[in-house]
């Protein structure tokens, strides 16, 4: 696994203030996690945003606050709903020989017979998975394979995928993952996705997991980020 490291400050600047620091091109943060005290952090924008395109929220990123290394997750990153712009970041440290739970993007590979011979769409019905696993042994991504794929009502299940033993995936196992659907417009192939999407999270809500804990200045976070 490639090692990350990023270097950040302790953040003085609180409330209506912090606008000033992103206008310096600084985003606000916490950190916090079961075994730290949340405390606040300023990081350079760019220099965060060239790392989280490598780590995602499953890299393990270390980092370091005043010469004293953290080993962290970006838990959450808060954007600006109309310029996209990063308004806040919360870093979750981690024990490295303690289990985490967080959410897995899903990639497709390969091409879809269905979808070769003009017979059908490729629906993808999760985005992610959850899965626990040390923070060392979290994969970057969950690939599957759609090649076989060759008829209406082809399925994938979370419970047909290969992952390592050293995952656990917490997402209902029984839970439709990907589908071939038949060939429609795009206006009809994204409702239908939506459609089936939404049957899926409701099933998977259903089936509660243990979540990762909510920082404890979250009402803090929310005045900054609005502001």
């Amino acid at each position: 696994m490639e090692k990350h490291t990023l270097k950040v400050s302790k953040r003085t600047v609180t409330g209506r203030k912090v606008s000033q620091l992103r206008k310096k091109g600084i985003t606000p943060g916490n950190v916090f996690g079961k075994h730290v005290k949340s405390f606040p952090v300023e990081v350079n924008t760019k220099e965060f945003l060239a790392i989280f395109q490598k780590v995602g929220e499953t890299g393990l990123l270390e980092l370091t606050v005043h010469d004293h290394v953290h080993p962290v997750l970006v838990h959450n990153v808060s954007y600006h709903p109309v310029t996209s712009k990063t308004l806040h970041i919360d870093f979750l440290e981690v024990n490295l020989k303690e289990k985490v739970t967080t959410k897995v993007p899903v990639k497709l590979v390969g091409e879809a017979l269905a979808v070769k011979d003009k017979v059908g769409v490729v629906l993808t019905l999760l985005n992610e998975l959850e899965v626990e696993a040390l923070p060392m042994d979290l994969p970057e991504k969950i690939e599957v394979d759609v090649s076989h794929l060759a008829k209406i009502g082809d399925v994938i299940k979370i419970s047909d995928l290969k992952v390592s033993e050293k995952v656990k995936v917490l997402t209902l196992l029984e839970s439709d993952l990907v589908k071939v659907a038949p060939l429609v417009s795009k206006e009809a192939e994204k409702m239908v996705a939506e459609e089936a999407a939404a049957a899926t999270a409701a099933a998977a809500a259903a089936t509660p997991t243990e979540g990762v804990p909510a920082p404890t200045t979250q009402n803090a976070q929310e005045s900054e980020i609005s502001k």
